[in-house]
């Protein structure tokens, strides 16, 4: 779509509104999916749209389409909704420029690469063990995002990505097993070897069952597990909505030393495959830290719910689709620790690894609670692996599990494109089993 329809939009709800804003999206995405090691599906799904936001009267109103051919229609609905919509305690963006280009990868390889090389894992999985069934998935994706307001803004932002998954299922009876590995690209090649010898790890280290008693152990944390609990609940306590709104408990903490001195947990939107240099609101976007060595520091914010806090937008308003914009991290990091995953795996007489969970699992986010059911974990016995354990729950709160912080990993890892962390062994967290 070139730029005149965005103009044409603007141009026709200019002298029906105070102010004007018009986000287009435009994306395109292949998969190609191996199931039980063969080829499944191929196919390429394309979409585009545009969403408008319009302030009337000092009220929000809101439309999307994806029929580019009635633009009149979707002025009309944007208008319509600002009758009944929210007071707009913000203004959109103005005076901005910007185009990011640089998400276009240069590694994308071809759909007939693709399907060699997950012919390739597939194979290499088997030569450890033909009764694997292996699915293989990749994911290309490129996307547009252009916004201009009424107010003089311009800013566009194209990127490019290869996601690969492997998995492999084991029955052994009524024993299932069902490790699984991924990765994200943008400015690299994904590295296929890397993601082989992460499954391949997995088995051997499953090959043998443990049992561990119900109680309270040391537990590490790999980066992809800590993602799924830990991430998860610091970009829920971090929100800046959930702040104002007085449902995180560390709401009335900022300058208070809540966690660990070791824990830095930060932003890097120079970084990793959703770096960007402007958010979905035409917003700026910088590096910041949330927690700095233990102290909480500041929290992520939209324009919407920071005008509500009397603050300013960090950047962080992002959409769904051809969504309304809420507040969402970039990416959360977290700086890495004193020793390897190794060291810290030899440092336990008797404890636990927490390897893949199942779902979410969270019991109480807004609390800072967690509870996991293991899909993939590891019991240690004298700083050695000795098995995999099924059936075993982990739970704790995050505040408390990191007044047992025994370290984090030396060696960040990026899980998706959106968490860098490293791993995390606390010394003790409660463990139920049913034997």
């Amino acid at each position: 779509m070139n730029d005149s329809t965005l103009e044409k939009i603007l141009d026709l709800a200019k002298p029906r509104t105070d102010a004007a804003e018009v986000y287009y999206l435009s994306s395109q995405s292949t998969p190609i999916d191996f199931e039980n090691n063969r080829l499944k599906s191929l196919q390429t799904k394309a979409v585009q749209g545009v969403a408008l936001r319009v302030i009337c009267q000092g009220r929000l109103g809101f439309a999307s389409s994806t029929d580019l051919t009635r633009l009149e229609d979707l002025v009309d609905a944007a208008v319509q909704t600002a009758a009944i919509g929210s007071p707009a305690e913000f203004e959109f963006a103005a005076n901005f420029h910007s185009w990011d280009g640089n998400g276009r990868s240069s590694h994308t390889p071809s759909t007939e690469a693709l399907v060699e090389t997950g012919e390739h894992l597939i194979r290499a999985v088997h030569e450890y063990n033909p009764d694997i069934l292996v699915d293989v998935g990749f994911q290309v994706r490129s996307g547009t995002i252009k916004l201009v307001t009424d107010k003089d803004v311009y800013a566009e932002r194209s990127s490019q990505t290869l996601s690969a998954s492997l998995s492999g299922n084991l029955v052994r009876g009524e024993d299932f097993l069902q490790p699984y590995t991924f990765d994200v690209a943008r400015d690299r090649p994904v590295d296929y070897d890397r993601l082989l010898n992460d499954l391949l790890q997995k088995f051997r280290r499953a090959e043998r069952n443990a049992t561990i008693t119900s109680g309270s152990y040391p537990v590490l944390f790999t980066p992809k597990a800590a993602a799924s609990t830990l991430g998860r609940l610091f970009s829920t306590l971090l929100s800046g909505q959930a702040v104002l709104q007085k449902a995180s408990p560390l709401t009335d903490k900022v300058g208070q030393t809540v966690f660990d001195s070791r824990l830095t947990l930060f932003e890097d939107p120079s970084l990793g495959v959703n770096a960007c240099t402007f958010d979905d609101e035409g917003t700026p976007t910088s590096r910041k830290a949330y927690v700095d060595h233990g102290t909480v520091v500041g929290f992520y914010w939209d324009r919407r719910w920071a005008a509500r806090a009397e603050r300013s937008s960090t950047g962080n308003g992002f959409r769904g689709g051809l969504s309304r914009p809420s507040p969402s991290p970039i990416n959360l990091c977290v700086a890495p620790g004193s020793a390897s995953t190794a060291e810290l795996i030899a440092s336990m007489d008797e404890g636990l690894i927490v390897d893949q969970v199942l779902g979410a699992g969270q019991s109480n986010q807004l609390a800072g609670e967690f509870s996991v059911n293991l899909a993939l974990g590891y019991k240690v016995e004298n700083g050695k692996i000795v098995g995999r354990v099924k059936d075993t729950m982990v739970a704790g709160s995050v505040f408390e599990a990191f007044q047992h912080l025994v370290d984090l990993s030396d060696t960040p890892e990026w899980v998706g494109g959106g968490s860098y962390l490293p791993s995390f062994l606390f010394s003790q967290l409660g463990v139920a089993t049913r034997q």
